[in-house]
């Protein structure tokens, strides 16, 4: 399944969603070489999070192989990658999703919450979804990337804020493709489950793919901090203009 739109109006440009989407492309563009080599390895071995890099629990000069860039633990700069991280991606297709799926769910988010409210919501659960994924695998030597432990962070917002909001999906059977149209509390309910499903094996081994258990640490944080950082007044004043709040 894969969301392409709701029916959620904004009675604001949603300039930090615009924002963060810019960033996460320009970084895409200017530091990961679109995904070139070697500027891809080298980006997400300096840029991504190693958990057992920043946790300590790996000596400094561990490898850390990225295809055709080896490099090792001991960056200077380590200490920055749980925020480095959610702005490098791995590939077309990870930035694209990512990107859509923040478009889609974002710009409501931030219409309750205001431009920086958003904004600092935004980092907190992606530090928290990496913090997460970090602790379920703390000796782990294989970087963290993306932007989507941040936008599970915002899902979680978008269905204690717009449960009942239809959103509109493609479903893909095999050859066929069609539409549905649910609430978001099914959608996003549904997504949640997969990504716990999904961390189960995590739990007893340490995976690259995936990282599953900041998705769902992202989704979980962003529940329930939306209750610190929604705007009352915002809120009201989407409910005078008839808006879902």
């Amino acid at each position: 399944m894969f969301p392409y739109k709701d029916d959620n109006p904004t009675l604001r440009t949603p300039y930090v969603t615009l924002l963060l989407i810019g960033l996460n492309a320009a970084v895409w563009v200017l530091i990961q070489g679109m995904g070139t080599e070697p500027r891809l390895s080298a980006s997400i071995c300096e840029l991504g999070l190693i958990p057992g890099e920043v946790l300590g629990r790996l000596p400094v000069g561990t490898p850390v192989s990225m295809g055709p860039f080896p490099c090792q633990t001991g960056s200077p700069t380590a200490w920055l990658s749980p925020v480095t991280s959610m702005f490098m991606h791995g590939g077309w297709l990870h930035l694209i999703g990512n990107l859509w799926f923040l478009w889609v769910f974002g710009n409501n988010v931030e219409d309750s919450m205001g431009r920086l409210r958003f904004l600092l919501f935004y980092l907190a659960t992606g530090i928290l979804a990496a913090g997460t994924q970090a602790a379920i695998n703390p000796d782990s030597a294989i970087p963290m990337v993306g932007a989507s432990g941040a936008i599970s962070g915002v899902m979680g917002a978008y269905i204690v804020l717009y449960p009942r909001v239809r959103v509109h999906m493609l479903v893909f059977l095999g050859i066929f493709i069609t539409r549905i149209a649910v609430p978001a509390f099914l959608m996003l309910g549904y997504w949640f489950l997969l990504q716990l499903i999904g961390g189960i094996p995590a739990l007893a081994r340490e995976s690259g793919g995936v990282a599953f258990w900041a998705h769902a640490g992202g989704f979980a944080a962003g529940m329930l901090l939306v209750f610190l950082f929604r705007n009352p007044a915002l809120i009201r004043e989407r409910m005078l203009h008839r808006l879902p709040a």
